[in-house]
């Protein structure tokens, strides 16, 4: 950390804090703040939405009455530039991202801050990658993007089998495969507002979906294209775990682990195999259950793209700063197993295991957000100075320790 940015009056802006799992966020800093000695503020466009969400944090704890409000329109570039200045940290729940993210992170990049996000918005990365990496490299700035449920249990996880597979064997698994087994969880109405938007992009931009559909889309340029196609698409049956299906944020995380290995020099080995796909149990049951979802995200990508039918998605789905209650968020869950092996299956094998305990979109997503902001805020730097990065690339085992801290499971073990 620089000296300059050291002496900034705050530590961490959570920025879009009106915003349903913005309000979660500060809920969770507010909670974690006077542990962490930290000096936090929360920002979005509307002052007077920002105070209410101050009174309800001071509920929760009184000091959070006395949280500095920053307010600017998402597209007011100086505006952004002055509050970027004051702070460390920028920690921003504010999408569609594409829609709303790009000149906060052109205001971190300028001013040397460290920014992290929840996008899942693969071409939106692609593009602030492009536009911002070198500069961000210079001026220091770490812009980490998809620090919640997307890509954490991805990228981390991934890290943490490798780091185990070097540790115990001396080199690193050539593959890993993922599985998300049981979870349960439900979506805000912001969610499905990004994930309409991205799908509208595709239709109507070619460079958008080449993105999408490239599975090394996040790969710096020229770097070098591993072995890894498409994602899963239809049914399948895995030996070590039953039938499997499509996994819809495979075509987020698989990018987002594949630019960590780039980024840090190829750890993982230029020839690096990793995919990701939901389980089901064996049997009869599991099958019908994995061609139920399957059918399913097929049917809403076609429904959400089909002017009749999108009318009728809109309809039923949360409208935007709506989402799960706290019984709900409660009742989530989520449990991720890797499967790392050496030499095509040869050799020993490794299971790496994922979970958390609250809904993996909301509970444990503001958890993996306040603690990414904390971490670039308060720890030691073990990753890459400056950069468009990612959670491995920047802050690696210090954030995968601050969550197995927080209640998540972070576990390896060999079978």
């Amino acid at each position: 950390m620089t000296s300059a940015k050291a002496e900034r009056p705050l530590d961490v802006v959570v920025w879009g804090a009106t915003g349903f799992t913005g309000k979660l966020v500060a809920e969770y800093l507010a909670r974690r703040a006077a542990d962490e000695g930290i000096r936090w503020a929360i920002g979005g466009r509307n002052r007077d939405k920002l105070e209410a969400v101050r009174r309800d944090l001071a509920v929760v704890s009184p000091a959070a009455a006395e949280v500095p409000l920053e307010v600017a329109d998402a597209h007011d570039l100086p505006a952004l530039r002055a509050i970027a200045a004051r702070t460390r940290v920028v920690a921003s729940t504010a999408g569609p991202f594409a829609t709303h993210g790009s000149d906060l992170v052109a205001a971190c990049v300028e001013q040397g801050t460290d920014y992290c996000d929840i996008t899942g918005e693969v071409h939106w990365v692609r593009r602030m990658a492009d536009a911002h990496h070198a500069a961000a490299e210079k001026n220091g700035a770490r812009i980490v993007c998809c620090c919640g449920f997307d890509s954490i249990p991805s990228d981390l996880g991934v890290l943490m089998v490798q780091e185990h597979a070097r540790q115990r064997f001396g080199q690193p698994c050539n593959s890993i495969r993922y599985f998300l087994g049981e979870n349960k969880g439900s979506m805000s109405g912001g969610t499905v507002a990004s994930m309409l938007a991205l799908l509208d992009e595709a239709r109507r931009d070619r460079a958008v979906r080449r993105v999408l559909g490239d599975p090394y889309a996040l790969d710096p340029p020229g770097g070098r294209r591993g072995p890894d196609g498409s994602d899963q698409h239809g049914v399948r049956h895995d030996p070590d775990v039953g039938w499997t299906g499509p996994f819809v944020m495979a075509a987020v995380n698989t990018r987002i682990v594949r630019r960590s290995n780039a980024l840090l020099g190829y750890p993982y080995g230029e020839g690096f195999r990793y995919s990701e796909a939901m389980s089901f149990p064996p049997g009869p049951r599991g099958l019908l259950w994995a061609s139920g979802i399957t059918a399913g995200v097929a049917a809403f990508a076609l429904g959400a793209t089909v002017g009749p039918l999108r009318k009728v998605f809109e309809a039923r789905l949360p409208a935007p700063g709506t989402g799960p209650s706290r019984e709900a968020r409660e009742r989530g869950h989520f449990k991720v197993r890797l499967f790392g092996t050496f030499d095509q299956g040869a050799g020993p094998k490794l299971l790496g295991e994922v979970a958390g305990h609250n809904d993996p979109g909301y509970g444990e997503t503001a958890k993996m957000l306040g603690e990414s902001a904390l971490c670039l805020a308060r720890d030691p730097a073990p990753g890459l100075p400056g950069g468009l990065l990612t959670t491995a690339s920047s802050m690696g085992m210090r954030l995968v320790e601050r969550l197995r801290a927080a209640g998540m499971t972070f576990e390896v073990r060999e079978r």
